[in-house]
């Protein structure tokens, strides 16, 4: 018996009929499978998409659900920062808390302009990095060792100063002997040596039961409140034991001597002139003198080959004490010590030419000159001062 179908059953079936021959005609996706375009209200519904396994996608079947697909090896980072990186950028851009301690807070001060140099007369200005030869003048104060010589001049002979020692040291009346108490204190004669050979003699006249000396060299810049050897500036030969001393520090070096002993002092400085610092040049402004130079630094001292300190007790050389001395001047100088309650150390200076106990023979060594022979050399001053306000002062 034939079934009987209603016209609206028969336009299903011819519906149905289509849709398939529609399906059969659309090609498989590719993988993966691309976004579905979004209509826009005026245009036909495209049909589904033909899945390879042959089920629907889910808004068309929903009786029946897809398969887990395999997880994407690389998924989307998300939007938020979530690496150490990303972190610490956030972190800083955070405004900071304003501090409280007044102790950290910025200055307002404004750091001092430099001043400009001035341009010298016609035009020949100094600039940055120029030579000596500039028309800018450097005046320094005199230091304290280079203070008034007024204790030698040119008519005078070498003998202690007055203005060159410690203030507990007293002076014969001819500035030969020198004695002190109490604590140990430099004297230094008047003249000093920076080239050749020279020699003098010191005649230990008394030392008592606390007696001690310690004789020797000293420098321009020897410490006249120490005794000698105290520091770099220095080289002494103490009694005691016959150690030599430089920079505080005791070597032992030859006999010791005592009261009535005579020690000769023995110093070479072949063409020291050459390695001497240079002489500073000293002018008169406005009633005081002054250092005048381009540059107010030192030079670092320069050492004099084959130079030389020796020392002998009685004549008898007991030996090369120091060697490879600075340039510069070197002073006959002593320093005495008693304990207090005591009377006064006391020793003699003999500058020459009739020595006690000369040496007769200093095999290779230059044969010395008596400190009595060293020529004046006192500061001069200029006496043409440097230019104030166009005009030049004068000393008279």
């Amino acid at each position: 018996m034939d079934s009987i179908h209603s016209p609206a059953a028969a336009a299903d079936d011819e519906d149905e009929d289509e849709w398939c021959d529609a399906l059969d005609h659309i090609p498989p996706p590719q993988s993966p499978v691309p976004d579905l375009p979004q209509s826009n209200g005026h245009d036909p519904p495209s049909p589904p998409p033909h899945i390879s396994n042959g089920d629907l996608l889910p808004d068309e079947s929903p009786s029946k659900k897809p398969k887990p697909s395999s997880p994407d090896p690389s998924p989307t980072p998300p939007s938020a920062p979530t690496t150490v990186a990303a972190a610490v950028a956030a972190a800083s851009k955070k405004p900071k808390k304003k501090s409280n301690n007044v102790w950290t807070k910025p200055t307002s001060r404004r750091k001092p302009k430099k001043p400009k140099t001035p341009a010298a007369p016609n035009g020949s200005g100094s600039t940055p990095g120029a030579g000596p030869d500039d028309a800018t003048v450097v005046l320094a104060p005199i230091p304290r060792f280079l203070l008034d010589k007024s204790d030698d001049s040119p008519d005078a002979s070498i003998c202690l100063s007055k203005l060159h020692k410690a203030e507990r040291v007293e002076l014969s009346d001819d500035r030969l002997t020198a004695g002190s108490t109490k604590g140990y204190r430099m004297v230094r004669a008047t003249r000093g040596v920076q080239e050749g050979a020279w020699y003098f003699e010191i005649r230990v006249m008394k030392l008592g039961e606390s007696g001690h000396t310690r004789l020797g060299w000293a420098t321009e810049k020897g410490d006249l409140q120490a005794p000698v050897g105290f520091d770099g500036n220095s080289f002494a030969y103490r009694d005691v034991d016959g150690s030599k001393v430089h920079k505080a520090l005791r070597e032992k070096y030859g006999d010791g001597y005592g009261e009535g002993d005579v020690i000769g002092f023995y110093i070479s400085l072949p063409e020291g002139g050459l390695y001497a610092p240079k002489p500073p040049q000293l002018v008169w402004y406005k009633g005081q003198r002054y250092i005048c130079a381009s540059d107010i630094k030192e030079e670092p001292p320069k050492v004099v080959p084959g130079s030389e300190i020796s020392f002998f007790k009685n004549g008898v050389c007991q030996g090369i004490a120091f060697s490879d001395l600075f340039g510069g001047r070197y002073y006959p100088a002593a320093s005495m010590y008693t304990l207090p309650n005591q009377p006064n150390c006391e020793v003699k200076f003999n500058f020459g030419p009739d020595f006690e106990f000369f040496p007769h023979d200093f095999g290779d060594r230059p044969v010395p000159q008596p400190m009595i022979e060293v020529p004046y050399h006192g500061l001069d001053v200029n006496a043409d001062g440097p230019a104030e306000n166009g005009h030049t002062e004068k000393t008279t």
